[in-house]
């Protein structure tokens, strides 16, 4: 496997256990993922920074009951940057849908983290 097949799968298992650990509301876990300048974009156009994300997974506020993902892809630019493309079918608070979204990781010291994921709607 060379070190560029090594990033991408290094990344996809990553975004899988964001996902997994937004169903399981496992805030530890995403306090170690994601960025603390995080920009999440929901389908509905809603904006929550990391601060306000995870708090809302704490509270039951976003209660994501499952999160399953297919065709997801990662481009790797440089070594610090990549961009994860994805469709998903979202349950959450009690509304199951479907979804493409764009994920934005960054290498920083603690590792690779989320700074930005920005998701619409499918019809």
């Amino acid at each position: 496997m060379t070190q560029t097949e090594s990033v991408v799968q290094e990344l996809l298992a990553l975004d899988q256990e964001r996902l997994q650990a937004m169903a399981d509301n496992d805030v530890d876990t995403l306090n170690r993922i994601l960025s603390d300048d995080l920009s999440y974009v929901h389908t509905s156009a809603a904006v929550d920074t990391k601060e306000s994300f995870t708090s809302g997974i704490a509270s039951g506020r976003l209660n994501y009951e499952s999160i399953v993902s297919s065709k997801t892809a990662v481009r790797l630019y440089g070594d610090d940057t990549a961009l994860v493309t994805g469709n998903a079918d979202v349950r959450v608070n009690g509304n199951e849908f479907s979804l493409q979204f764009t994920d934005v990781y960054i290498k920083k010291d603690a590792g690779w983290q989320l700074v930005s994921w920005h998701a619409t709607r499918l019809p």
